[in-house]
């Protein structure tokens, strides 16, 4: 039997290779299937079907393509091992091609000699065609290798890797077995999806691939194919699943379905049977290599269903799956969308594609049963996403592939009339858009019932969010219905409660899963995990929902009862710039010194929206004034953007581009200028575990993932202080997890979303959420002024701020002093907020009494709140668990601390009584509404810290010149220039903890993540200097145009992390591989004596690069370099070469003459001397690092 995770592992190797074979072969124009590709991407970009460069949209062919051979060989496999070919016509006496277990591999072996022998010309290739023809030819197996659709018949892998691929499925252990068996006496096929889902990366991410656990798959069939029969009857039934991945769906609602056939017809022969199930079951699916699984999956079951032994006996029975976009499928949306040619009434298809081959399958009201499991993802082709949005009136905003799914899920069902009753619907979707702004058409057009054109009667709203559902790590819900007017008032409703404590040994047999599958049908149940009701028909009829359980609704109810809500104060909410493309706009807190660009200001991220305070480590590149107005940028500014000039004319908002819009291409996207305008601001994180809003005072700029709230014209300090202080409360975070999107915690090893606790699931918080959040009467301004204080206070005591503010050297010893008082205030902030919550209780009506301390406390630890206390009392008495305490490094204390004043003790036994008593307060004093405090430690602040200041010192520009102009050095004669640096020095010996470090090693280890190679070959692996090369055309291109030239420019590709040789040189250029370093590393350039680290200022411009590395070719040429040290030197010259020309090729006085004129005589000069070309330049690649494992016998 075949070990699924072995094989798993061995065939993404085996993938890897293929993927490099074809893609280099899809680059050769001599190659037919390159050209072929070339042909269909231009029609599918003529037709709409895509918007992506060659590069990204080839690579997805050649990912599909190579998935192709290893499927049909594994296809293959699989037959031979379990005898499913014995009998075959054209094997004579031995139907096996690959391998197989005894002595079957040896006959494997002669037959393909024997074959050779007969046609000398052919090879591995041609073999392994050989195989897949035997499959194609006969009935039951022409569909797994359709000669018409599969990229195997097209995209030819070389004779190497064919050979490779062979060697492969022929190896054995050391005892002679073979090393992957697919003999199998049950012809088990459920291996198959966890190669459909995790085979290839590519794949996974284009089709969000995910398998639907068998125990949701039956959960849905329960309630939609079941009563579908009862309803219908089996005669005639029809069932769909148009998002089938590997068809998991398809082969539960088969074994129900022929089960049913054998209880309804017993005297029907078994052919007949399995036929009559099949011709109820249909399946369509964009990825072809889904389809092959699930038809693969199907004919195998159908084969064991019937009784046939063999493919070869088995009778041609007829499936209905194809391959192709359900979304833009027979919904008469084809000619709209321009998809059909002019002369002709045939949609555009990719080669894979066959749904014109069958008719009808994704005809509208033809199902009795519509079930599935979509695809959750946002759509990255803008012309596909364009498409959808036209073809679906439920598109809004940037919504997630869910919303048309939804709508076409119900679509597809039979809607009830004369002829009989509804159809059913059911799916396991994203629950994404019941809270995010996406979801407002979904909900309120179409599951309200309201589209007469498509009625939907919701009949159940099951929240799985959750359960632990292996590969499902986005939280999710059950949506079941059918297609006809709502009937009744109520819809039954599954609330959750509390999210899986852990991973369970069997994910059907989870706690959550449990509880909702042994009550779904007890409409009073109220439980640990889950509660079960009818809820009122109008309340999911407005966007969003919410579906806590418990006592949850009856406290939003009750917060929500006050007269006004934030969006009555007249404020503006959202960011206040979105430039479009981060990655070209954002550089980092030096760049400004370092390259001499001053347009810049501080832009906030959310992730740097904490307690009360804000902290802004990037800067965004500005071409505004002070005032907001446009201003003309500098010729330093410009040059900074020119590289990503046809990506930013290439930015869409609003369905236009900058300059459709009037804007320059320079320009940030979306501007908002009145915002910017007024100083004062209210951040907040979009994305957070917790509320966090925090009062800022000018000078920035803010982005998506850090909105801003803005206060009318004339708003006073005290405005804002007292937003700041309601926002802030655990009220405040209750509310806003109830009408935010919850994206869970995290996921496991088997992608399944863990919700152990769920004070660590993050939300996202809207500004549109955020105006309908309810005020009470009176704002508690004193408090949130005090808070607001000790957070200034706090971060003008944090590490950042001392050492920037004192620097080190002689003020080392009041570290110490410093930290003390950064620890208290930190502690008098908890006891503020504290305070705070309990006066947010009354002031929306939850208690009756004043619960806040009339003294003042000077400190109050984490651990020492009362919800805290009355946690660590229930985890001792076992009526709870929680690992609030362990992620914060906390230890659970059940006593009063000693230090407490008597009246203290008084009020927080007080409080701990309305936490017992009061269910309101008890569901509101919980840790996922309380803050958390959570913040780095002093000592790794402090770190942070020094290691930026000794990296600064290490920037100083006289460093990196001499005499001569900008020059390398070696980290040794690096260490040398700062021997005589006494902060420096102070600095590594605090971080080393020793005056007598080793310089050079200390700032070797500094500089190792903050330097990129120089050259594109080294910093990038072939995927990424594929991409580098479309860059490089677009630029000539744009040259070109600057020349006055009329040109159509690409847009380029942008880079992945996939595409560069180390994180650190990913972390630093990003998605458009943008300079953002401090430093350039020069591998294999060495001084004689000196193996220490060349590197060279990442802030010296083009000509200074090119002198540092004109230099260093003299250096090495002294050194008696060869040619192989010497390439990649002067590759480095030739990449720097047009930008000299772009912007140095007027003589320098300071040079004595025209940069690019001297690099270009040097470069012309030392080819010629080696013997080498421009185009050998370009092809230079560094050796692969030698490793491996030891090769398995074959």
């Amino acid at each position: 039997m075949i070990v699924s995770s072995a094989l798993l592992a061995d065939l993404k190797r085996q993938l890897a290779a293929l993927e490099g074979d074809l893609r280099a072969q899809s680059e050769d124009p001599e190659v037919e299937w390159s050209r072929a590709l070339r042909s269909e991407h231009a029609r599918a970009t003529a037709r709409g079907r895509t918007a992506l460069t060659w590069s990204v949209w080839r690579d997805g062919e050649v990912a599909q393509a190579a998935v192709a051979w290893i499927l049909a060989s594994t296809f293959v496999r699989f037959c031979e091992d379990n005898h499913l070919l014995d009998g075959h016509p054209t094997a004579g006496g031995s139907p096996v091609w690959i391998a197989g277990p005894g002595e079957r591999t040896a006959q494997a072996v002669e037959n393909q000699q024997a074959h050779y022998e007969k046609h000398p010309t052919d090879n591995s290739r041609d073999w392994l065609h050989l195989a897949f023809r035997a499959l194609a030819d006969l009935p039951a197996g022409r569909g797994l290798v359709d000669p018409g659709h599969n990229p195997v018949w097209r995209a030819l892998i070389s004779d190497s890797a064919a050979d490779a691929l062979v060697a492969f499925w022929r190896r054995r252990h050391d005892d002679g077995a073979l090393v992957h068996d697919f003999t199998d006496p049950d012809l088990g096929t459920r291996f198959l999806g966890d190669l459909y889902q995790d085979l290839s990366e590519h794949a996974k991410k284009t089709y969000a691939l995910l398998q639907t656990p068998v125990f949701v798959e039956e959960f849905i069939l329960d309630r939609t194919l079941t009563p579908a029969i009862e309803e219908f009857g089996l005669g005639g039934l029809k069932l769909i699943d148009p998002t089938c991945g590997s068809g998991h769906f398809l082969l539960g609602a088969f074994a129900r379905l022929d089960e049913a056939w054998r209880a309804h017809a017993p005297n029907l022969s078994s052919r007949e049977r399995v036929q009559r199930a099949l011709d109820s079951i249909h399946g369509v699916d964009l990825n072809p290599f889904a389809v092959a699984i699930a038809r693969f999956r199907l004919t195998v079951a159908a084969l064991k269903a019937s009784g046939d032994a063999t493919l070869t006996a088995a009778p041609a029975f007829d499936y209905y799956l194809a391959v192709g976009d359900s979304l833009l499928g027979e919904q008469g949306v084809q000619q709209e969308l321009g998809l059909l040619a002019d002369d002709d009434d045939e949609p555009f298809a990719y080669a894979a594609e066959d749904l014109s081959e069958y008719a009808g399958i994704l005809t509208p009201g033809r199902y009795h049963v519509v079930v599935g499991n979509p695809p959750y993802i946002t759509v990255k082709d803008p012309a596909l996403s364009e498409a959808y949005r036209k073809a679906y009136a439920t598109c809004h905003r940037q919504y997630a592939l869910s919303v048309p799914f939804m709508e076409l899920f119900f679509r597809l069902a039979k809607r009830e009339g004369a002829d009989g009753g509804a159809g059913h619907v059911g799916q396991i979707t994203s629950n994404s858009f019941m809270k995010r702004e996406f979801g407002t058409k979904v909900i309120e057009r179409l599951l309200s019932g309201d589209d007469l054109g498509n009625p939907v009667d919701l009949t159940a709203v099951i929240d799985t969010s959750g359960a632990y559902i292996p590969g499902h790590g986005t939280p999710t819900v059950i949506l079941v219905g059918r297609r006809r007017r709502a009937s009744g008032n109520s819809i039954k409703a599954v609330l959750g409660v509390r999210g899986e404590p852990g991973q369970p040994t069997d994910p059907g047999l989870g706690l959550v899963w449990s509880e909702i599958t042994g009550h779904i049908d007890d409409e009073a149940h109220d439980g640990k995990f889950v509660t079960v009701t009818r809820l009122d028909r109008d309340l999911l009829r407005n966007h969003p929902w919410s579906l806590s359980g418990g006592s949850a609704a009856e406290v939003l109810a009750e917060i929500s009862r006050t007269s006004r809500i934030l969006g009555d104060l007249d404020v503006e909410i959202g960011r206040t710039t979105h430039t479009g493309l981060d990655e070209a706009f954002y550089r980092d807190r030096r760049f400004g010194q370092r390259r001499g660009v001053h347009e810049l200001v501080p832009v906030v991220l959310g992730d740097e929206v904490r307690d009360f305070a804000l902290s802004s480590e990037t800067a965004t590149l500005f071409p505004y004034a002070d005032g907001g107005e446009p201003r003309e940028p500098s010729s330093e500014f410009l040059r900074e953007l020119w590289p990503m000039r046809t990506a930013l004319k290439q930015r869409v908002d609003f369905g236009h581009t900058p300059e459709q819009r009037g804007l320059r291409w320079f320009d940030h996207s979306m501007f908002f200028p009145a915002r910017y305008r007024r100083p004062m601001s209210i951040a907040f994180p979009f994305v957070a575990t917790h509320n966090h809003f925090v009062l800022d005072r000018g000078g920035k700029v803010f982005k998506q993932t850090a909105p801003a709230i803005k206060l009318q014209v004339g708003a006073t300090e005290d405005d804002h202080l007292g937003l700041l202080s309601i926002l802030n409360t655990s009220t405040a975070c209750f509310w806003l997890k109830q009408v935010s999107q919850n994206r869970g915690d995290s996921t496991d090893t088997s992608g399944a979303r863990v919700t152990g606790d769920p004070a660590f699931d993050t939300y996202e918080f809207t500004g549109t959420k955020l105006q309908q959040f309810p005020l009470p009467s009176a704002l508690p301004i004193a408090r949130g002024r005090r808070l607001e204080e000790l957070a200034v206070r706090a971060a003008g005591r944090a590490p950042g701020s001392f050492v920037e503010r004192h620097g080190i050297g002689d003020r080392l010893d009041t570290l110490g002093d410093a930290r003390t008082a950064w620890r208290h205030t930190r502690e008098r902030m908890i006891y503020e907020q504290e305070e705070l919550d309990w006066n947010a209780y009354r002031l929306y009506g939850l208690v009756d009494d004043d619960l806040t301390y009339p003294g003042a406390l000077d400190t109050l630890r984490f651990g020492e709140r009362a919800f805290e206390i009355a946690l660590a009392r229930a985890m001792e008495a076992g009526t709870d668990e929680t690992v609030w305490f362990e992620r914060h490094g906390s230890t659970p204390i059940t006593d009063f601390p000693a230090q407490w004043p008597a009246d203290y003790r008084d009020v927080v036994k007080r409080r701990l009584a309305a936490i017992e008593s009061n269910p309101h307060i008890r569901l509101l004093e919980r840790p996922e509404y309380k803050r958390r405090w959570a913040t780095a430690s002093w000592e790794s602040q402090l770190t942070d810290a020094l290691r930026t200041l000794a990296l600064d010192r290490l920037e100083s520009a006289d460093l990196w010149r001499d005499p001569q102009g900008a020059s390398t050095l070696s980290v040794a004669q690096l260490a040398d220039k700062t021997r005589d640096d006494d902060v420096l020095r102070a600095v590594l010996t605090r971080l080393t903890g020793s005056a007598q470090y080793d310089a050079v090693q200390t700032l070797t280890a500094l500089v190792k993540d903050e330097a990129v190679p120089y050259l594109a070959a080294y910093r990038l692996k072939d995927s990424g200097m594929t991409k580098f090369r479309e860059w490089q055309q677009v630029w000539d291109l744009q040259r070109r145009e600057d020349a006055g030239e009329r040109v159509t420019i690409p847009v380029p590709p942008k880079y992945a992390q996939a595409d560069f040789r180390s994180t650190a040189a990913w972390r630093a250029r990003g998605k458009l591989d943008v300079p953002k370093e401090r430093f350039i590393s020069y591998p294999g350039v060495g001084r004689s004596g000196d193996t220490s680290p060349v590197l060279g200022w990442a802030g010296w411009n083009h000509a200074d690069q090119a002198l540092a590395l004109a230099r260093a070719v003299g250096q090495a040429k002294e050194q008696g370099a060869e040619t192989d040290a010497l390439t990649p030197l002067l590759a480095g010259l030739a990449e720097l070469e047009p930008w000299l020309h772009q912007w140095h090729a007027d003589p320098d006085p300071a040079r004595g003459g025209s940069p690019a004129a001297a690099i270009t005589g040097m470069l012309d000069h030392e080819l010629q001397a080696l013997g080498l070309t421009r185009t050998d330049l370009d092809a230079w690649r560094p050796a692969s690092a030698t490793r491996g494992r030891t090769p398995r016998k074959a």
